[in-house]
């Protein structure tokens, strides 16, 4: 009887030992925990991961700053990731604008609650560098196949790496481009194929197209007056920080004459509104037939296209030395005081949310500039561009394209600016006083970084 019983208890041994050889990896080593930045094997395939790997919850912040129902697609491809990963739930939180964005943020980070992940401005990067909060992606980089960055337009990655690190990988991204009302071209005498290619044109064609209460020009103030500027300084010959976001040269004198002439289209020429416009009343307005040409992000694109009751054109931004506009939107990153699991399974999803097919199909949706290059080799985004060809502009004006302004303390240093920018359209400086007064701001901001 006892022989018997000692067989039967090795007999279930080895039933057990033999359930324990035949594990899932994935349940037997942790994806992630050799460091913070270690990654999961990855999910680029389309096959669904098994129900038997640990469970993950991701917590994904994102901000909506352009016109369209882009909550619906957000949680609409949240919910196909989970359905390819069943062991990753993703839960988007829409957190209003980008500036709503970085403040929740924050404030989770400063309480040791951040995001999982999060899209914020790709501006935001020595800001989240200050406080501590994000993580290098370059370990999970050098873990795919290729060279897997090179796919990203460069103009993208310029406000994503700092000394030779990468810290976030572009999504939402646009530039600024013009949009033009071609009934209103016509009814002015203007060639409705062609917009104007310089500052004299502009002003010229924005003086004809003036009239029976219609504007010939709008520029949004509010929001992004630096972003605005930052166009009218690359035209007129460089950008307005160095590389490492520890110096700015706002008070050149190319920045003063063109801030001097965004001034004079309002007071001097007539031309459009005086003082702060908004950056929603903009595209608004251009949907009514209130001004016949706009700048605004591309990312607004297809909320015109939906919307225009009329024939519109896309074009770069007028030039004077050169063309020129800066980048915009929003990249994706990763934070740091949360489990390595959690930075594994974040990588999968921004994986999957920049995936070419996806990013093409994210810049018809939306009109952002889709973020690889491969994304315009599809037959889908082929097909697209044939019947809307506005729809290649942005992408093409990469071309001419710099980093956004992006610096240490940049809260303070973009204020510094924008404010004093708007002081110069409501006419309560001149634009060299106002620049003059930002540099020394911003210098002051930025004297901690310097030492």
């Amino acid at each position: 009887m006892r022989t018997q019983t000692i067989k039967g208890i090795l007999f279930a041994i080895c039933i057990l030992l033999l359930a324990a050889c035949s594990k899932p990896a994935a349940e037997s080593a942790s994806p992630g925990a050799a460091s913070p930045t270690g990654q999961a094997s990855p999910s680029a395939s389309t096959e669904p991961s098994g129900d038997k790997e640990e469970q993950v919850e991701l917590t994904f912040y994102y901000p909506i700053a352009v016109g369209g129902p882009l909550t619906e697609k957000i949680e609409g491809m949240a919910k196909e990731f989970t359905a390819l990963h069943p062991n990753i739930t993703v839960k988007p939180v829409y957190t209003g604008s980008y500036a709503d964005t970085t403040v929740k943020t924050q404030a989770g980070v400063k309480s040791k609650t951040p995001p999982d992940v999060a899209v914020l401005l790709s501006t935001e990067l020595y800001s989240l560098l200050d406080m501590d909060a994000i993580i290098p992606l370059d370990d999970f980089i050098a873990k795919e196949n290729g060279d897997y960055l090179s796919d990203f337009y460069p103009a993208f990655m310029a406000n994503s790496q700092t000394e030779d690190r990468t810290y976030s990988i572009p999504f939402q991204r646009s530039t600024i481009v013009l949009y033009y009302n071609k009934e209103l071209f016509k009814a002015a005498g203007l060639d409705p194929e062609k917009a104007p290619q310089t500052w004299d044109e502009m002003r010229d064609y924005a003086k004809q197209l003036t009239k029976d209460g219609k504007w010939g020009l709008e520029i949004p103030v509010s929001g992004f007056s630096y972003w605005m500027l930052q166009t009218f300084a690359l035209q007129n010959g460089d950008n307005l920080m160095s590389p490492d976001g520890k110096k700015v040269m706002f008070n050149t004198p190319e920045n003063i004459e063109g801030l001097q002439y965004w001034a004079d289209l309002a007071m001097k020429d007539k031309v459009m509104p005086e003082g702060v416009t908004e950056w929603g009343t903009v595209p608004s307005d251009f949907l009514e037939g209130k001004t016949a040409m706009m700048y605004h992000t591309t990312g607004n694109l297809s909320n015109v296209k939906s919307n225009a009751k009329f024939d519109f054109g896309v074009s770069f931004l007028p030039k004077n030395k050169s063309f020129g506009s800066p980048t915009g939107g929003g990249n994706f990153y990763i934070f740091k005081d949360i489990d390595p699991k959690k930075q594994a399974a974040a990588w999968e999803f921004v994986k999957f949310m920049t995936e070419t097919e996806r990013a093409a199909q994210w810049s018809i949706d939306t009109g952002y500039v889709a973020v690889k290059k491969s994304a315009y080799e599809t037959e889908l985004m082929k097909s697209y561009a044939a019947d809307f060809p506005q729809a290649l502009v942005a992408r093409d004006q990469l071309e001419y394209a710099a980093a956004e302004l992006s610096t240490h303390n940049n809260g303070k240093v973009t204020k510094a600016l924008s404010d004093q920018v708007q002081a110069v359209l409501t006419g309560t400086i001149s634009a060299a006083d106002a620049l003059a007064k930002a540099q020394e701001e911003a210098d002051k901001a930025l004297a901690p970084f310097n030492k």
